[in-house]
Order: C-alpha cells, then sequence, then structure tokens
C-alpha cells in the first residue's frame, strides 16, 4: 500500500492523528478537529477514511475507559475499601519502634484518610491511559506518515 500513497494522503492522514493533541489547547479538540479533517476527505480517499476512523475511535474509547474509571472509583471513594493503612496491615506494627527510630505511621489524623488509597491507584491508572494515549498517537502519526496502515491497541470499533 505504501507505494501506491500520494505524499498528500500520507500527510492527511498524518496530521489527522496528530491533530487529536488538540484537547490541549481546544476543549475536546481531540474529536473535533480529526472529525471535521477525515469528513471532509474520507471519500476522497481510502487511507485517509481508514486513519480517520482509527483515529476517533481510539480517543472514544480512551474517554470511554476514563469515564468508566470515574464510576468504577466512586465507590471507593466513598470509603468502601478496608482500612489497608492501619498498623496491623502489611506487618506495620512494630515500626514505630524500630531501632528506636519514632516512624509515626498514624492516618488516623488525616481528614480524608480513608481516600488516600483509592485517589493513587485510580490515579495511577488515569495517568497510565494518559501515556498510553500520548505514545500510540506519535507512533500512529509516525507510521501513517512513512505510508503504514497503524491500528491502535485497546481500541473499540464505534465507526467501521
Amino acid at each position: 500500500m505504501e507505494d501506491t500513497l500520494a505524499k498528500h494522503e500520507k500527510n492527511l492522514s498524518a496530521i489527522i492523528h496528530a491533530s487529536t493533541f488538540s484537547r490541549f489547547f481546544i476543549p475536546f479538540g481531540n474529536f473535533i478537529l480529526p472529525l471535521v479533517l477525515w469528513t471532509a476527505n474520507k471519500k476522497e480517499y481510502e487511507f485517509v477514511d481508514y486513519n480517520g476512523k482509527q483515529a476517533l475511535n481510539f480517543q472514544i474509547s480512551m474517554l470511554l475507559y476514563s469515564i468508566i474509571l470515574g464510576i468504577v472509583s466512586i465507590p471507593l471513594f466513598l470509603g468502601f475499601i478496608p482500612e489497608i493503612f492501619e498498623h496491623g496491615h502489611f506487618g506495620l506494627k512494630n515500626l514505630n519502634t524500630y531501632n528506636n527510630f519514632n516512624f509515626d505511621l498514624d492516618f488516623s489524623d488525616l481528614p480524608f484518610r480513608s481516600w488516600i488509597f483509592p485517589i493513587g491507584i485510580a490515579g495511577l491508572i488515569q495517568a497510565g491511559l494518559f501515556i498510553v494515549n500520548i505514545v500510540y498517537t506519535i507512533l500512529a502519526t509516525i507510521r501513517t506518515h512513512d505510508g503504514q496502515t497503524f491500528t491502535y491497541p485497546i481500541t473499540i470499533k464505534f465507526l467501521k
């Protein structure tokens, strides 16, 4: 497929993938700009049509995963997990007197002590989704510019 593609098709497809970074400047820019570029050129170029669908499907999937993560983490934020930071768990009970050092691991003074663990886990997963989004968008832009077809991982095919 690489030999039959015009340079304009490759560039336009790469721009569609790269335009998802517009979300840092325009609210919902990761949907609006690729959608406009894709719909304007999808009938003329098959390669642009394929890449537009790939970029939009990936961005919609990432949004859906973030929403699901938020919905799943709400019960955790409300404190429906056991208090794993108590001194009896993980052998931390005797840590306060280890070698005459005073390690005070008493989380009962914190106003939102039951939120520490769920916020940390949800934050790490959200950061992971962000990194996956950035890395695969860059890979898609580079490979598409070279004329190769690129399929995003963990993508739900909304547009077929």
